[in-house]
């Protein structure tokens, strides 16, 4: 039997590499290697197909929600609000700025930011400078934006996407990214829109903070040598953004691959007692992971692995109670939802590189198991 991959980035590659071969050699032999025509081209086209006015390459996803957060003037003595079940780099790039993340629990169903647990912690840390809110739309299923933006605009708050794990999804139409004052990408390469190294992109509608962005990605220079604020180095690079071009042209197919496979898998175990993704109405789920739920994780796990089929857990640890932040970071009240996901939460193979008989395959192994 092959091995069923969890991710397959190389698979990615190999799918369009005629493509992404000649992209990169177009770049080689062009001599312009940093902030370039790709990453410009690359940046354009991102923001068009997001429906939002401006995109901005930088280094990574991290430095994305930093420089995001830096260009709306935050810094030490500011709080910003957020999840625990996410990956640490939404708490390292607030951290990063001098500012202090406040963890708030997520919904039952969705595992993203929870709209009511956001406004209770909004009334009883009101003692605090909040001053914005990173929702995460996690797993490829985007958070409760409508609810969430109100909140937000009730309260003062600056409200930035974490989209790292979203490329595509939707509400009602609208794409996320497009939500806040400004998001955050990262295009690491297992994402749904991944590069082949690290990059990221904050997008916005408001020209003012794209031309504050741009210029803290590049040392506050306006003109070269000549810094206008503080700054740093993060700046997408020229063979990534031509990658990435190439991808962009077939991210909406291989989404719809993925929410195919999700489809599958629906269908085959909506009758088991596991517990599956959900999908809230109108939202467009493009399953960056398939997530089911279930005590018996681990035994379940180690089943599919001794039949070569990989999975992931996204994530094993919540922040708060990770070595580098217990005790050491502020939490809003009981997170037992976070905790609970992280002890019982599977992700199963979702990747475009999957055939249907790799699906088959894998719901027969999970279907064994439970039957047992």
């Amino acid at each position: 039997m092959k091995p069923i991959l969890s991710a397959d980035p190389r698979g990615g590659y190999l799918a369009h590499q005629r493509e992404i071969d000649q992209a990169l050699a177009a770049v080689l032999e062009s001599g312009h290697y940093v902030l370039g025509p790709e990453v410009a081209a690359f940046e354009s086209e991102w923001a068009a197909w997001l429906g939002v006015d401006s995109a901005i390459g930088v280094g990574t996803g991290t430095d994305a929600i930093e420089l995001a957060l830096r260009a709306l003037d935050l810094g030490a003595g500011d709080t910003v609000l957020t999840t625990a079940n996410t990956a640490v780099a939404t708490i390292a790039a607030i951290e990063r700025t001098g500012a202090a993340p406040l963890l708030v629990e997520v919904d039952a169903g969705t595992l993203t930011l929870s709209p009511q647990r956001l406004e209770e912690a909004l009334q009883s840390h009101s003692h605090l400078r909040l001053r914005a809110v990173i929702p995460v739309h996690l797993y490829g299923q985007p958070a409760d934006m409508e609810a969430i933006l109100r909140l937000a605009q009730s309260h003062g708050l600056h409200l930035i996407e974490d989209c790292a794990q979203a490329h595509g999804a939707a509400i009602d139409g609208r794409k996320v990214g497009s939500w806040g004052a400004a998001a955050a990408f990262s295009f690491y390469p297992t994402k749904n829109l991944g590069a082949l190294g690290d990059g990221g992109a904050v997008v916005t509608n408001q020209p003012a903070l794209a031309e504050r962005v741009r210029l803290l990605r590049t040392y506050g220079w306006r003109e070269r040598y000549l810094s206008e604020i503080p700054g740093l180095n993060s700046r997408l690079d020229e063979l990534q953004a031509a990658i990435l071009r190439v991808k962009l042209r077939h991210l909406e197919n291989e989404n719809a691959r993925r929410r195919a496979i999700a489809q599958r898998y629906d269908n085959a175990l909506r009758d088991s007692p596991l517990c599956l993704p959900h999908a809230t109405a109108g939202s467009h789920h493009v399953y960056h992971q398939y997530v089911i739920r279930l005590p018996e994780r681990d035994a379940l796990r180690a089943h599919l692995h001794a039949q070569e089929i990989a999975t992931a857990i996204l994530y094993p640890v919540p922040i708060h109670l990770q070595p580098a932040y217990r005790g050491k970071i502020a939490t809003a009240g009981d997170l037992s939802i976070t905790e609970e996901a992280a002890r019982t939460l599977l992700c199963l193979p979702v990747h475009p590189g999957l055939d249907d008989a790799d699906v088959t395959r894998t719901v027969a192994a999970i279907l064994d198991w439970l039957n047992r």
